[in-house]
């Protein structure tokens, strides 16, 4: 006899990528597109692994894309685009590099900082997602939120020379925009005013211009939200309505700063 739970999941469960497969193949290709590793000093080993890379996402594609010719020509386009890709994370790279006192070598970057991990894989996931490839760009970037706490969808669109600082708590939503020197701290949220899955097809999430900085835990909401270029966003502000080129936002709150020394005891005059 047939489990019912077994006949419903069955009746409605496709085909879905291997989700171990998927990480491993992600791990593996941001080791090839930087040659990480001893074993990368062989260019035959190089063109070799690229092979192998292309026949791991064949097989990936497999479970989501119907036809095999498009699944041979999604490959194809993925791979081709993997030098332009490379040249702006190392634009990324590089970024990180020199505005960040604490990275002391390029190499600690690509291993150690989890926020350019992010970056990475979020520019590769995109490509997929510009593809047209269903359920493995997310499943990618779950995988880099569950393992750096940066929640990045591979629909957001990000310019050149972006760079996470600790990184820990952003979430960017899928329909984000992000200009070119963008800079981005810890705990940033840019997400929709409203959760609604009639809004599926609209524009929820806000658009980043050039050369902004936002600090610590900043919330920016809504499609129609625009913070201007050259902008400096405070830690810990709450934004829903676009904010002018050149600005400086900012969250005030009081401090109160007392002496923890025991206070006096009061002197009793009697008179």
């Amino acid at each position: 006899m047939i489990h019912p739970i077994y006949k419903k999941n069955n009746a409605k469960v496709k085909k879905l990528p291997d989700k171990a497969k998927a990480e491993t193949w992600i791990e593996e290709l941001f080791y090839w597109i930087f040659s990480i590793g001893e074993v990368y000093s062989e260019p035959d080993f190089f063109l070799e692994k690229e092979r192998q890379l292309q026949s791991d996402l064949t097989e990936l594609l497999k479970n989501v894309l119907t036809q095999t010719e498009n699944t041979e020509k999604t490959v194809h386009q993925f791979f081709s685009e993997l030098e332009t890709i490379h040249s702006w994370l190392e634009a990324d790279l590089e970024t990180v590099f020199n505005f960040d006192p604490a990275a002391k070598s390029r190499s600690e970057v690509l291993v150690a900082y989890p926020g350019f991990f992010a970056i990475a894989i979020y520019r590769l996931s995109h490509q997929l997602w510009i593809l047209n490839v269903p359920v493995l760009p997310r499943l990618i970037s779950e995988y880099v939120h569950s393992k750096t706490g940066i929640d990045i969808h591979p629909g957001a669109q990000i310019g050149e020379r972006f760079f996470i600082d600790h990184g820990t708590g952003i979430v960017i939503g899928e329909t984000s925009i992000i200009g070119n020197d963008v800079k981005i701290y810890q705990g940033v949220t840019l997400g929709a005013l409203t959760v609604s899955k009639d809004k599926a097809e609209e524009k929820r999430h806000p658009t980043i211009e050039n050369n902004v900085i936002i600090y610590a835990n900043a919330t920016i909401l809504g499609g129609k939200t625009i913070i201007g270029s050259e902008s400096v966003i405070g830690g810990n502000v709450w934004i829903t309505n676009s904010i002018p080129p050149k600005s400086l936002v900012y969250h005030k709150s009081e401090i109160i700063i007392k002496n923890k020394a025991p206070f006096p005891e009061p002197l009793n005059f009697v008179i």
